[in-house]
């Protein structure tokens, strides 16, 4: 779809108020379309219009998406719920993204945000932590990195 690509290349371009106009008008005419819509909802993710978004990530993911773009509509949808204050909404979506894309870093790592704001602390340290051991190339950090997922649920713990 060639107005789909102008879009994205829009976008690219940092013409996100245009890309936004075009992806609202496809929308309009290929509703069921799961690409289009979520190509929208992160169009208004990027002008900061974030309620404007969910209807179009919550339909994208409805109607179905490859396993990219739905990885990617999971993050987006739960980080948008997140910055609404929609903090159960947002556990609820990264809980149903981690369920099926388990091993997502960034999934994990925003929806350690959201449990965060949801004063479950403990929980987010260690999904952080683990995440931190397993992915950080700095030594000194890979030196430690038993200790660090050692500890990551143990925070609270006295010995």
């Amino acid at each position: 779809m060639k107005r789909l690509e102008i879009a994205v290349e829009l976008r690219k371009e940092g013409k996100l108020k245009e890309s936004n106009e075009v992806l609202i008008d496809l929308v309009e005419e290929y509703p069921n379309d799961p690409i289009v819509n979520y190509q929208c909802a992160w169009s208004f993710d990027v002008l900061g219009l974030e309620a404007d978004a969910v209807p179009y990530y919550e339909k994208a993911i409805l109607i179905g998406l490859p396993d990219k773009e739905l990885q990617s509509a999971f993050l987006g949808l739960g980080s948008t719920y997140r910055t609404l204050g929609q903090y159960e909404k947002s556990k609820e979506v990264f809980e149903q993204g981690l369920a099926k894309f388990t091993e997502n870093r960034a999934i994990k790592v925003f929806y350690a945000m959201t449990l965060y704001n949801l004063k479950e602390y403990s929980k987010a340290m260690e999904i952080l932590l683990h995440n931190l051991a397993q992915t950080s190339s700095d030594e000194n950090i890979q030196n430690y990195r038993m200790a660090i997922e050692f500890y990551s649920d143990k925070l609270d713990q006295v010995w």
